[in-house]
């Protein structure tokens, strides 16, 4: 889109989830996983088994991961998260890039002046250091993680909060899950679901108002969504 078009452009804030949607965050967070498994004799998973166990935060995961290995009770969860967590921090963008035209559309949005915004179930820090490594905490204007307002998604208060602290107006969310669909949707916001994420199930169950098979459709889909002529 032309950025002398942005008077027609429908939405002050886009908010964006992380894991699966902006980053393939996927090659470490398995090997997170994969670490905690080991440290108890567990056999291990591939990427892809690890994939559709990503969105709603660490333990969600790691329980996920345990339960296809042979199950765990609560204690034992508790240490394993903190093994996971350590693996994790020390090793948080080995394998993790961008989505390939991520970059690209979110350098058009702020052409035309839109403020963008992350919420992921990521804890923040984590998030925060992922965006610093990769050199991209500047683009933002919030973070929100699964622990800044004390819950995550599916609950729509860290999505009201994004766009408060976005500088409000209309907005729009894009993710990969249905705790992004869910979420959006209960604070008011339409939806994009990224058919290249971190999929639990097929990506046109979600419920999403559109989906977008790459980042190249992301800027043409979003007028659209908005009512724009």
């Amino acid at each position: 889109m032309d950025i002398n078009s942005s008077a027609r452009f429908p939405f002050d804030t886009i908010g964006f989830d992380l894991d699966g949607t902006l980053l393939d965050t996927s090659g470490d967070l398995a090997a997170a996983v994969n670490h905690a498994l080991a440290s108890i004799d567990r056999p291990t998973l591939t990427v892809e088994q690890v994939k559709p166990m990503i969105g709603g935060g660490a333990r969600h995961m790691l329980a996920q991961g345990l339960a296809a290995t042979g199950g765990c009770d609560e204690a034992t969860l508790d240490i394993l998260q903190r093994r996971l967590l350590d693996h994790y921090e020390a090793n948080i963008t080995v394998h993790t890039r961008p989505f390939p035209g991520a970059l690209d559309a979110l350098d058009e949005l702020a052409a035309m002046g839109v403020t963008i915004g992350i919420m992921t179930n990521k804890l923040e820090a984590l998030a925060a250091r992922i965006l610093a490594e990769l050199g991209l905490a500047d683009r933002f204007a919030c973070l929100i993680g699964g622990d800044t307002m004390g819950i995550g998604k599916p609950s729509p208060v860290p999505i009201q909060a994004l766009v408060d602290r976005c500088g409000g107006g209309r907005a729009a969310f894009v993710g990969d899950s249905i705790y992004d669909v869910q979420a959006a949707r209960a604070a008011g916001l339409p939806v994009v679901a990224c058919a290249f994420g971190f999929l639990m199930q097929p990506v046109g169950e979600l419920g999403a108002d559109a989906i977008i098979d790459g980042y190249g459709e992301l800027i043409p889909t979003l007028p659209r969504l908005g009512g724009a002529t």
